[in-house]
């Protein structure tokens, strides 16, 4: 008798092109796995990436490291990811994505994974392929890529935003780690900054590139900056210049309280066609 496979398996570096044609089903949606994907993680972080197959076919995906992240996962595959991830609840610290499939998940695996320290339920997922200049917004010429001999002055930035996100610092005593990202960003020039008299005062992340989509992340305007208007000149900037040769399209999804940022994000050119659930644990 032949033995049936598994429903849900890692993937390997041999199923790199399948992985992405899933993702590419939806790239908005799914731009963050299909970036992980075409960073070599199939390679550098073996099974991170569990496959749901049916008959053969590679159907959807769920990343599985820190975060996790379905993709294109129908009802079976909710059901078989479920079980198959049961017991990892002590290494993830989050779950986000497409809202159905976060909240099928959660529906799940709440009951022996929870309490949590948030869910965002409803975070709108934006994105836009018109160049800001083209609807006559005003760039901020001061916005650029951060070099990386600032990894300093970017760093008390990108932690600020995220615990202003997140509710807690991202880094409790050695920064190490934390740097390291930073510095991943700004070496890949995925970062963007405006800098005045030595310090960040705005900063935001291409964190996720793939299939032609540039999703950003860690929008952040200082403090003392904000409610004067500069917010929407220096996102253009950013989307103006993503566009100008990064990707072909720009996303992100905002929490859909923060009612000055989606205007904001309006104003640019961004449009909803989607959302994100994002479950904080």
């Amino acid at each position: 008798m032949l033995r049936q496979r598994l429903p849900v398996r890692p993937l390997s570096a041999a199923d790199q092109d399948a992985a992405l044609a899933v993702c590419a089903r939806d790239r908005v949606a799914n731009v963050f796995v299909a970036a992980r994907i075409t960073e070599g993680s199939l390679r550098s972080s073996p099974g991170s990436l569990l496959g749901h197959w049916d008959d053969g076919e590679l159907r959807g995906l769920v990343w599985v490291s820190a975060n996790v992240v379905p993709v294109e996962l129908d009802d079976d595959g909710v059901a078989a990811i479920a079980a198959r991830i049961m017991r990892m609840r002590r290494q993830c610290a989050s779950i986000f994505g497409p809202r159905a499939q976060v909240v099928a998940l959660w529906d799940r695996l709440g009951p022996t994974w929870g309490p949590v320290r948030a869910v965002r339920t409803h975070q709108p997922l934006l994105t836009t392929r018109e160049r800001p200049s083209a609807l006559g917004l005003t760039l901020d010429p001061d916005v650029r890529p951060a070099r990386i001999d600032e990894v300093d002055i970017v760093l008390p930035a990108a932690a600020h935003m995220f615990t202003e996100e997140i509710g807690y610092p991202p880094y409790f005593g050695s920064d190490r780690g934390y740097r390291a990202s930073v510095a991943a960003l700004v070496r890949a020039g995925h970062t963007y900054v405006k800098v005045e008299d030595g310090e960040v005062v705005f900063k935001a992340d291409v964190g996720s590139l793939a299939l032609g989509c540039a999703q950003v992340q860690g929008v952040w305007l200082h403090p003392r900056l904000r409610g004067q208007g500069l917010s929407v000149p220096a996102m253009a900037s950013v989307v103006e210049q993503v566009l100008s040769g990064m990707a072909e399209e720009v996303s992100l999804y905002v929490n859909d309280f923060n009612v000055a940022a989606r205007a904001a994000y309006a104003r640019c050119g961004f449009r909803e066609v989607g959302a994100f659930t994002t479950v904080l644990l």
